[in-house]
């Protein structure tokens, strides 16, 4: 029962991944999370976020931002990385936003991964979709107290998910 929320591989840092290898397998859409797994809850685009968008025209992937937020907050951090599309109030866990992502992007199920920060919105959501998942750790303790609950929970499963893992003792484990 608790498989559903269970991200398929996860990495310390978004910023960590290794998006070569994913495109060398086939790999040609990214949905992104924005607020805790590209920067902190809120916080603008920085130099970090920037380079990674770069990157990741460069080696030719599409990307889009997925988020539950108000459209100002996705727009404006969608203009400052560039490279990216961006839909909001998408309603994760919801599959309609992670199938209009892939619809906009050329994907489909085989070829799109989702990085995000949340095992109730972003990673079940990608599972609701039937795309790869990659949890990533929250960059600030800093969260709105709906998100502070949620990680209670979270916590529960994780240890389920990491006990599964025969013993695998965190992040970046693959």
């Amino acid at each position: 029962m608790l498989e559903r929320f269970y991200p398929d591989e996860t990495a310390d840092s978004a910023y960590e991944v290794d998006y070569e290898a994913y495109y060398r397998q086939g790999y040609r859409g990214i949905i992104y999370d924005i607020d805790n797994t590209l920067v902190p809850h809120g916080a603008p685009a920085d130099a970090r976020s920037v380079a990674l968008f770069a990157r990741l025209h460069e080696i030719g992937f599409s990307v889009m931002l997925l988020s539950n937020n108000k459209e100002p907050r996705v727009r404006s951090f969608a203009q400052d990385v560039k490279y990216a599309s961006y839909l909001f109030k998408a309603n994760k866990p919801s599959p309609e936003g992670y199938r209009e992502a892939m619809r906009r992007m050329g994907t489909d199920e085989k070829t799109t991964i989702l990085i995000g920060d949340q095992l109730f919105t972003d990673v079940w959501g990608a599972k609701n979709a039937g795309i790869k998942s990659i949890l990533v750790r929250p960059i600030h303790p800093r969260e709105e107290i709906q998100i502070v609950f949620k990680r209670q929970l979270e916590k529960i499963v994780l240890y389920f998910y990491w006990r599964k893992r025969k013993g695998a003792d965190g992040y970046g484990k693959g």
